[in-house]
């Protein structure tokens, strides 16, 4: 498996025109997701249990797992397993602490203003699975909700071919404080948080990477919950590397986020043709014997892509025209590319910061903008899951000082009431 070669370094005209960039999926896709949400919320727990025997093959019990078997997953699961949770979520909670907004404060002369944040109160995280099982995400959402300070945290996760959950996804739910684990997976779960039925309650907030169909329920939904800007949607990297580090590190990386399957994105760029060449050759050799090789082949005949350039500024503004989810820079000099990083999710600067760290445990969420959003959102973060607030308090003294200026600009709009409200108060100090 080759990935494509894109030769720019005698290319003169604009990127656009020559290299692919993702783009948002429309027509079958977009039409079942929006059938699918219409049946929820029509018809509820039925339209719930219907689709996930359609799409999943199991037929549901319960819609909600026992909160005593979330605590039993912890003593069921691998001991070493439990204590990585552990670290992992300490390291998040840490990251994610340092990340809570302070409450600010502006005065003027008889005017204050302080602005100050609250949490939403119910919020849920989408977990994939599938074709892998994910208790990391479990952790990189449920995590800094919990940081942020909301009450009623629900996760969403597809069920096993046994109508079960996996129990390490379920410990992961236990160390991250979470009480409600919902087995259902796909537009039929952004559904059922987003509209309610009879056995799950509406949330606020929906977050949560997933495949394409989860990623377009999130945003037909959106408006009627909160749901990050970002599309998360199928896995991506670029992998920026000059040689200055082993052709294997390269190429595994590139291989790393191909693994969770097709519709991703790996790309590897250069300016050097024969690391190049060294490695496509690696990148050929770690997938003949990956366990994963179906996955990895099918993301890289979709899009592996190798592109070769005149400079290191060119290969920048190839990632920047990409925008991809993970970045990894491993070059000589990763200090002097970074400033010229606009778009992207994370950036994993130097041979021994693979993608994988922020996947796991480094502490920032792994939930990231996908699909080319790197260009205007970014990752999970506690504002996600918070709203900001302002009180305004007023003395005679702030009033009179902006009077003038609120009944011009009303009177400038034609918004008579407006002014009103303050040619009333001005009357009544007379």
């Amino acid at each position: 498996m080759v990935l494509r070669r894109i030769d720019l370094r005698t290319f003169g005209a604009e990127l656009d025109e020559v290299l692919p960039r993702p783009t948002t999926p429309s027509g079958g896709p977009i039409d079942v997701v929006r059938e699918i949400l219409a049946g929820v919320r029509a018809n509820g727990d039925d339209a719930v249990r219907a689709y996930t025997e359609r799409f999943d093959g199991v037929t549901l019990d319960g819609l909600v797992v026992d909160p005593a078997t979330i605590d039993a997953a912890l003593d069921r699961i691998d001991p070493h397993v439990r204590k990585a949770l552990e670290q992992a979520a300490e390291r998040i909670r840490a990251y994610h602490e340092a990340q809570m907004p302070a409450s600010i404060a502006v005065d003027h002369p008889g005017l204050s203003i302080q602005g100050m944040h609250r949490p939403v109160e119910r919020a849920a995280c989408y977990v994939p699975g599938g074709r892998a099982v994910y208790p990391s995400t479990v952790l990189m959402t449920a995590v800094p909700a919990s940081v942020a300070g909301v009450d009623e945290i629900v996760l969403c996760v597809p069920p096993g071919p046994d109508g079960a959950v996996p129990d390490v996804v379920l410990a992961a739910a236990a160390v991250a404080g979470v009480r409600e684990v919902i087995p259902v997976g796909g537009a039929q779960a952004i559904g059922a948080v987003a509209f309610g039925t009879e056995s799950i309650r509406p949330v606020d907030v929906i977050v949560g990477p997933g495949n394409v169909y989860v990623a377009l329920a999130k945003q037909e939904v959106a408006g009627l919950v909160g749901v990050p800007s970002s599309f998360a949607g199928p896995s991506e990297v670029v992998v920026v590397a000059d040689g200055s580090a082993p052709a294997a590190y390269a190429a595994i990386d590139v291989i790393v986020q191909a693994e969770h399957g097709p519709d991703g994105l790996a790309w590897f760029v250069t300016w050097d043709e024969a690391f190049a060449d060294e490695v496509l050759s690696a990148i050929e050799r770690l997938v003949a014997t990956a366990p994963r090789q179906a996955e990895i082949e099918a993301t890289l005949e979709a899009s592996g892509i190798a592109v070769l350039c005149a400079s290191a500024e060119q290969a920048m503004a190839v990632a920047n025209f990409i925008a991809p989810e993970h970045l990894e820079l491993q070059t000589a000099d990763d200090d002097a590319l970074l400033p010229l990083v606009r778009n992207a999710g994370a950036i994993f600067c130097g041979a021994n910061a693979p993608a994988s760290l922020g996947d796991y445990a480094a502490g920032p969420s792994h939930v990231l903008p996908t699909n080319g959003t790197a260009r205007f959102a970014s990752a999970l973060t506690v504002r996600d899951f918070m709203k900001d607030l302002h009180v305004v308090r007023v003395e005679r003294e702030g009033f009179e000082a902006l009077a003038d200026t609120v009944e011009v600009l009303a009177g400038a709009e034609g918004l008579d009431a407006h002014a009103a409200s303050i040619r009333i108060r001005r009357g009544a100090s007379r």
